[in-house]
């Protein structure tokens, strides 16, 4: 029999462990949509669930860091996020990587139709560089941050789950660096 579980010490809707009497060794994990699923054998103790969990979720996120997004793939996404949230009506002329953006996550120059995103979005998940982008593709219907801005960017679902991660990864970077001692 299978049994499916929430993980203690995760949100409900960010790790789902399912276990299998099926499954007798192999432990496996993948994303669905907000979601990570982890899959293990029914057998396993709660402390080996526990670890395999970590292991898992640390393995996911190297994957999708190497997962690196190239100028001709940051267009084509553009391009889909625009067709998906704004009736396609965001048309940028180009849209790329650039490096020398170190206190903005991204510009937009409607005049020009270009869009720039800062290299240091690389290897963030992917719903993080969906935001950025669309954000920018947002620019180029309406300048500024006022209320009709802020209802074309509600049309996608994870604008709030991404703006959190961009606050964590600022608030991160303020903090002081402190080595690890050890005993």
């Amino acid at each position: 029999m299978d049994t499916h579980r929430h993980v203690s010490g995760h949100s409900p809707d960010q790790v789902e462990v399912r276990r299998s009497s099926r499954r007798r060794r192999t432990v496996s994990a993948y994303r669905e949509g907000d979601r990570t699923i982890v899959l293990i054998p029914a057998r396993m103790s709660v402390d080996e669930e526990q670890r395999w969990v970590s292991v898992m979720l640390d393995k996911l996120a190297a994957q999708e860091e190497r997962r690196v997004i190239d100028d001709d793939d940051l267009a084509r996404r553009a391009t889909e996020l625009s067709e998906r949230y704004l009736q396609g009506r965001a048309r940028p002329d180009s849209v790329r990587w650039v490096t020398n953006q170190n206190s903005r996550w991204g510009s937009c120059t409607p005049a020009l139709g270009s869009i720039r995103l800062s290299h240091r979005l690389q290897g963030m998940p992917e719903y993080v560089i969906d935001y950025v982008l669309l954000h920018e593709l947002a620019h180029l219907l309406v300048p500024g941050h006022g209320d009709d801005f802020w209802r074309l960017l509600d049309r996608y679902p994870r604008t709030e789950r991404a703006r959190g991660f961009l606050e964590g990864v600022v608030a991160a970077e303020r903090l002081p660096y402190i080595p690890w001692l050890r005993s």
